[in-house]
Parts: C-alpha cells; structure tokens; sequence
C-alpha cells in the first residue's frame, strides 16, 4: 500500500519523514471523517529546507538524463500500480466523484511519462560565432529550486504538472500543498518519488495553513522560481513579491469564462456541453464555464435544456456514486448561495430549486442574467450556471472579453467557420470550438492571459521553457590572449 499512514501519519517529508510538533486533519467533506493528519511546517522550517533543497539539487542537476529519466519511469509505474488507491482518496479528500476522478488519474499518468520523457529531449543549439576557432552554444539548465504551490480543486494533477516537469530538469522542488488535500496533492507525490529513488532532499513535501509559508517562499534567497495555481488574489499578492526579488513565476489563477451559442446551434448539443462545463467536480474548476451566452432567439430553450439536465442530476457521497459531491468547505457554499440569492434579488430568474444540505448544493440555473448582476462579474467556484442573451455577434464578442480574466473560451455553432471566425475575436488563452470549457491535455500549453495568470502555461509544449533558463557557453580550442 502506497499511502499507509503508518509511514506518513502526523508528518511532512523533507526526504524523510519527520514529526514538528504541529498537525493539520485531512478531513472527507462528504461525511466529516478524518482520514488521517499531516505535520504542518513553519516559515523557520521552509527556509531551512530551501536550504537544503539547494545542495541536494546541485548534485541532482549533475546526475544524468538516464538517472533522472530512469527515476520518473519508476514513478509512472508506481503510479499505475497504486492508481485504485490514489484515485480512492481523490474521492475522499477532494470529494470528487468517478467522472473527475478518472479524469485527473489519467493526466497524472501523462505528466509522468512526458516529464520522463523530456530528460532526453535536446536542451541546446550549437550557434554561429564571428571568433575563428571558437565553439558557441546555448543550452538549458535548471532554475534551482522550484517552489510548487498547489491548490485543492484537482490536487494531484496541478501539483504534478510543475512537480515531474521540475524534476526532470534538474530542479529541486519545495511543494506546498492546499491544506484542504494535503494527502492527495502532498503525500502522494512524496511517496511515489521515495519509492522511485528520488535523492533526500531534492523533493520536500511542506504543508501550511494561511499565507505564512507563501510570504516565505517568495523572500527566500534559495528559491529560484514559483510556480503557482490558485486565485487570483493570491497570485497577484505572490507575483509582487517575487518581482521585488527578482524571482520568476508562473501563475494560472482564476477565470470567469465565457460559454457561447450562435444561433444556428444545436440547443441540446449546446446544452450537454454547457452543463458538462458548469458543473463537473461541483463547478469547482478555473475552466469552469462562468457566463453561458447565448444568441435572444435560443436562450429560453437553452435555459430551459440547461435545467433539464440538472434536475437529473444526483447529489451525494461521491464513493455512493453520485453524479455531483459537495463543494470542499463552508466558505465555498456560503460564497455560491450568496451569489445565487444577490442575482435573484436583482431581476434574474431561477430555474431549479435552491437545495443545500451541509457542502451539498444542487444546481442551479439562472436565467435573465445582465452584465451589473454579482453571479455574472464573479468567478462562483461553485454549480452555478448563469445564463444571459445577446442581440448579434458584436455584443457575443464584447459580453465574452468583457471582464479582467483570459482563461479559456467556448463558442458553438451550426458553422465550424462561423464559430472559428468569432472564436478568433475572443481574449482567452485557451479557445474551444463546439466543445466545452473544461478541456486539458498533457501536451497542450495551458494557460490564460491578464487576470488568469499573465501568460504563463503549463503542459509538455512548455516544459523546457519554464522549467530551465538559457545559459550561453563558449569554447575555445586554447587559451586565449587577448590584449587591450
């Protein structure tokens, strides 16, 4: 058994498995169980290991690319021998249900293979020089260490995205998983590289409540790059501190994303998509679609299919098999239900009933939905579809740029040409045609622009861009004289 707690319980890893004094429960939000606890760690405790991060990634970043590749090919096979595991506690911790699950174990098993991977994919040119007698080279080396702050929503994956890609470059990583899936996003991943060999230290697993361990990780001398996945608050706060220390960042952070139906769409196609977008895994996905806008004469019928789908729809304990499980903590249900009732409040038209029991909340549709409500300018994080109309193409384009993020973007239509021609207009990193928000691929580059994360992407395309820096070499055949 990979995730035995005789091994982990009441502990972090910093390339052994050591109490502080300190615990935080990981708790199943579907019930209230405590599935076990984990050591906290302290601002002292992350710069200590920053560290020691630093000289055990210099020797990591000297090993070669078969050592390292042979290290994530171990992990990727652990993976897979442990996935029933793995995906158990996906189900628990997070509270996903099957659909989601199955979604993250299979990115998870690409990360590990593509990162394995880029071990042994060309890190250089050779370059034309004007000095006879000369060698000129540019090549890739790693950042140092790599700071990795992960977030609940998917846990594993986001955390593994910059986890093995960093690795296999010859970083050394510092991961700071979400609090609420510290199991998941944390002890997963220190497990599965200890048993594949990973070198102490060069991986250190450090969970933390509140901002005290991100504060740190920004200031840190031996921390050469954070890549972060979270709100967009957070990540603003995160980016000004790195930028007064010089220290690079790559950021995915929040979306409000826009979903929309041409009228020549197929409104149950449409339909399908748009609650496949709203509310996979609770709504609680930054590609998550925010505003269904949908062309004046389609959007009763779209509204009304949008219902239809939810009302069949089961909500419950995801490992008893319902469709929808519950959000992952009061705060979440609190913010959702207070944008459902201020939109109601001011004119829009709720289509399902209102249901919550505890982190449970049905679905709920609103329709006649205009650009000054609160559930239409706010990322919800929650089963929230918000449905408004628009008279033409022009509105469609500006109602989908209109708003500070540039995540991702959807646009269906009869025509695939129409729908590229206006997809084409749209302000969104990632652009889907008659297909839904919620898409990702290992190879992809992923990412947003603007308030989404400033550009950074993520996935095997970028890897090597992100994860190492370039280093210019020259090599002469002898020693040279210069004079003055």
């Amino acid at each position: 058994m990979l995730l035995d707690a005789q091994v982990w319980g009441g502990r972090l890893y910093t390339g052994e498995w050591t109490g502080t004094g300190r615990t935080a429960q990981a708790t199943e939000p579907a019930t209230g169980t405590v599935l076990g606890e984990v050591a906290t760690a302290d601002a002292d405790m992350l710069h200590r290991c920053a560290a020691t991060a630093a000289d055990a990634g210099r020797s990591w970043a000297a090993s070669t690319h078969e050592e390292r590749g042979a290290v994530l090919r171990r992990a990727a096979a652990l993976f897979e021998e442990h996935r029933e595991e793995i995906g158990r506690w996906l189900m628990r911790e997070a509270g996903k249900t099957s659909a989601p699950a199955e979604m993250e174990l299979a990115q998870c098993a690409g990360e590990l293979r593509e990162a394995a991977a880029l071990t042994s994919t060309s890190w250089g040119a050779l370059l034309p020089t004007t000095v006879a007698g000369r060698t000129s080279l540019a090549r890739r080396v790693p950042m140092g260490v790599v700071a990795v702050i992960a977030p609940w929503n998917f846990p594993l994956v986001l955390a593994l995205r910059s986890v093995a890609p960093a690795l296999a470059t010859g970083n050394a990583v510092l991961l700071k998983p979400a609090s609420e899936t510290a199991v998941c996003c944390g002890v997963v991943i220190a497990r599965l590289f200890e048993e594949a060999g990973l070198p102490a230290g060069v991986l250190q697993m450090l969970p933390g409540r509140g901002s005290e361990l991100g504060d740190a990780v920004a200031e840190d001398p031996h921390i050469d790059m954070i890549s972060f996945t979270g709100s967009t608050p957070v990540g603003k706060k995160l980016a000004e501190s790195a930028g007064r220390n010089l220290k690079k960042i790559v950021c995915e952070l929040g979306g409000n994303n826009p979903f929309v139906v041409l009228d020549d769409a197929d409104v149950e196609a449409a339909a399908a998509a748009g609650a496949f977008g709203s509310f996979l895994h609770q709504g609680q996905i930054c590609m998550a679609v925010g505003r269904h806008l949908v062309a004046e004469p389609l959007a009763d019928a779209y509204a009304e299919a949008l219902a239809g789908r939810v009302r069949e729809l089961r909500v419950g304990d995801p490992v008893q098999g319902a469709d929808l499980g519950p959000v992952i903590n009061e705060g979440q249900a609190d913010h959702a239900e207070r944008l459902v009732r201020e939109t109601v409040r001011a004119g829009a038209r709720q289509l399902t009933e209102p249901e919550r029991d505890g982190l449970f909340l049905r679905p709920t549709v609103l329709s006649g939905v205009t650009e000054d409500m609160p559930a239409y300018r706010e990322e919800i994080f929650g089963p929230v579809a918000t449905v408004t109309s628009f008279a033409d193409e022009e509105e469609a384009v500006r109602l989908a740029n209109d708003t500070p993020y540039g995540l991702v973007a959807a646009v269906h239509s009869g025509s695939a040409a129409r729908a590229e021609a206006l997809g084409d207009r749209l302000r969104a990193g990632m652009i889907h045609l008659n297909d839904q928000t919620v898409n990702d691929e290992t190879l992809v580059p992923f990412g947003g622009r603007d308030d989404s994360g400033g550009g950074g992407h993520f996935g095997a395309f970028t890897n090597l861009d992100e994860f190492t820096t370039w280093q210019w070499v020259t090599v002469h055949r002898s020693q040279t004289r210069p004079r003055l």
